[in-house]
């Protein structure tokens, strides 16, 4: 699938505590793990992107708005592409997945928050990252 999806996931909570899970995300693909904490609300991480490496996003602790834009021309892109947004959540452990040909731009709603970030492809092993200006595209 060449688009951006999430994959539901959900919650139990009992006497014992609270469980949250996602049946619905397969993560055979994944090769590496990490985090990000924005330094504050008002800073957006962005705008990164990635030809061939696929991305998957889950919040951790907070929320985080995600937003994406399919990159038309890795050179040049158009400045007035359509930008996607989404919404993470650490209430829900839903999983965004990013295809490759997108790129984000990561905000946290608020302080502390923790975003995990999954990757197919390895520290180092390939030669994938575009990083434009965060003020470049101008639907931001």
């Amino acid at each position: 699938m060449n688009t951006p999806e999430i994959f539901e996931g959900g919650k139990h909570s009992d006497t014992r505590g609270s469980l949250f899970f996602n049946n619905n995300f397969d993560a055979s693909k994944i090769k590496r793990i990490y985090c990000i904490e924005n330094t504050d609300p008002q800073f957006i991480r962005g705008w990164t992107g990635h030809r061939v490496e696929e991305r998957w996003f889950s919040a951790l602790q907070g929320s985080f708005t995600i937003r994406l834009i399919k990159i038309d021309d890795w050179i040049t892109p158009l400045k007035r592409s359509e930008i996607l947004e989404y919404h993470l959540s650490a209430e829900k452990f839903d999983v965004l997945h990013i295809p490759s040909g997108y790129a984000s731009a990561i905000q946290a709603n608020e302080e502390g928050a923790k975003l995990l970030v999954m990757a197919n492809y390895s520290l180092g092993e390939i030669d994938d990252d575009y990083r434009f200006p965060i003020d470049y595209f101008e639907n931001l």
